[in-house]
């Protein structure tokens, strides 16, 4: 039943369920909410016009104004379902408005006639009636970033707690660092940059109008995350040869920034081939299972959301909350509540990819353009991007100039390799030409799926990998996502016809 046949009071239970069902946002297990909601919406079926106004209420996302609905108050004011007890109006808070909501963070609006704090023989479970406010214990004025202090242990925070920039881990100069910390940027003048990873990038003619379209999300139209590649910079923090390196918040420093005229800018296509009918596809993993089908973005979508909740996925959102899988463990169902939000993916210009993180748990990518700005090898580190950070991670150009290159390099060294095997390359190493076979085999070993994987980024949710975590492969994360950029697979095709090189390798 799809979400827009809004059923009434006078359909069945089961179209009434099914249909709120597909508004819960995630916070519990699918066989709690589906008890949950069946349960009050029996208990509302011979109250039609309190049905009608929750269906309104949940349907509509509180948009338009609705009545109190209201079921008998027990004895010792909680409900219980499915073998759990709760205060009704929490249960069903989480369930359809916060699901990380705290039992002691609700507040009833003013015209709640039926309000649990009210005492009253009913008790109004209304989502919409309430609003959440901050737990008096909880003090939020200290709340800075920091990048220094002491540190025990280093290791990149992990836990299902809010991971904002509030818990950027500190370090101690001598310690090896792990991960790439990608914290929301902040607003720099001209006269302002940063020694540390965020600087100030290229003017970009489509931020601001990115940005408008997040009216809730503070971020300065011209900041991202970039490394600046200048002699005279030096990271203030120690390489680990085989691990990743941290990003901490910007600090001011004069002098180190991108010019405020780019030579990128407006640059022509880098084909004239028309481009791709979908501009990017998003395959689902749970460990090392794909699950649900590959979803393809229109380019006329040029945002996608990508977040845990149950609404039907189709054109700008891809809902990972609705698909299923027999072999989901618990520590997956765990990790998948707290998806929430999840990401916003936006292709720029021709193909560049920004990522937004929308939820409230940082997301982990393996990103080239990342490695390059860091200064690392290609898949050598894995990055850290903090909720509400707004990052470019994936640059067209660069993937194209890298394709080139190796295609070139592939076709050249295999090319070396076969005369050397033949023994036509002289020289004191060449007996019988084995020696300089063995040396150009790496080179020559690029395949097309080596090619491929250049234009494929790989973003796990809320769970890390690598040498920071006890998992160091994302196929050990419990759900990530594969994301396959047609516009730059499209100019590999065009790069392989123009410099075939040897046949695919296997793809880890």
């Amino acid at each position: 039943m799809s979400i827009t046949n809004t059923p009434t009071s006078n359909d069945a239970c089961l179209s009434i369920v099914h249909s709120l069902m597909c508004h819960r946002q995630g916070g519990e297990s699918e066989s709690f909410s589906k008890r949950a909601i069946e349960s009050l919406v029996k208990k509302l079926k011979e109250k039609k016009d309190e049905l009608d106004s929750l269906i309104t209420a949940i349907t509509t996302n509180g948009a338009h104004p609705s009545k109190c609905v209201t079921i008998q108050r027990t004895l010792d004011g909680r409900l219980q379902v499915a073998g759990r007890k709760g205060f009704p109006h929490v249960i069903y808070a989480r369930l359809w408005r916060w699901p990380d909501l705290h039992k002691n963070e609700l507040k009833h609006v003013k015209y709640c006639q039926y309000a649990f704090d009210l005492k009253c023989d009913s008790v109004c479970v209304n989502p919409y009636h309430y609003e959440r406010v901050v737990s008096p214990g909880i003090d939020l004025s200290g709340l800075t970033l920091t990048s220094s202090g002491p540190s025990s242990g280093l290791m990149v925070k992990d836990e299902y707690e809010y991971d904002g920039p509030s818990s950027l881990p500190s370090i101690e100069g001598g310690h090896s660092i792990q991960t790439i910390q990608h914290p929301p940027s902040t607003r720099a003048g001209p006269s302002e940059s940063f020694s540390s990873p965020a600087l100030l990038p290229p003017s970009d003619a489509g931020s601001s109008a990115s940005t408008s379209a997040f009216p809730g999300i503070a971020v300065g139209s011209n900041a991202t995350s970039n490394w600046a590649r200048t002699s005279s910079f030096t990271p203030n923090m120690p390489h680990h040869q085989n691990g990743h390196l941290q990003h901490h918040p910007p600090m001011p420093h004069p002098g180190h920034y991108w010019p405020e005229h780019s030579e990128l800018a407006f640059q022509p296509p880098i084909s004239n081939h028309p481009a791709p009918d979908y501009w990017c596809s998003i395959a689902y993993f749970e460990m090392d299972v794909q699950v649900g089908e590959t979803f393809k973005v229109p380019s006329s979508c040029p945002i996608v959301t990508v977040d845990g909740y149950v609404d039907p996925s189709g054109g700008d959102r891809f809902c990972l909350g609705q698909l299923s899988n027999v072999h989901r463990t618990e520590a997956i169902e765990r990790a998948r509540l707290h998806i929430g939000k999840g990401v916003q993916l936006e292709c720029k210009g021709e193909g560049d990819l920004w990522v937004r993180c929308l939820s409230d748990h940082a997301v982990f990518v393996q990103s080239y353009y990342l490695d390059r700005e860091a200064g690392r090898a290609p898949g050598d580190a894995v990055h850290k991007i903090y909720p509400s950070a707004y990052i470019k991670v994936f640059d067209l150009r660069q993937c194209h100039r890298q394709m080139q290159q190796q295609a070139a390099t592939a076709q050249a060294a295999a090319a070396a390799q076969a005369a050397a095997v033949a023994g036509n390359i002289p020289g004191p190493g060449s007996v019988g030409g084995i020696a300089p076979a063995i040396s150009l085999s790496a080179a020559a070993g690029i395949g097309v799926d080596d090619l491929r994987r250049l234009c494929i980024l790989r973003m796990s949710f809320v769970k890390g990998w690598g040498p920071d975590y006890p998992r160091q492969s994302i196929k050990e994360t419990p759900c990530w996502i594969e994301i396959h950029l047609h516009r730059a697979l499209q100019l590999l095709d065009e790069v392989l016809h123009t410099m075939p090189i040897a046949d695919p390798q296997p793809l880890d």
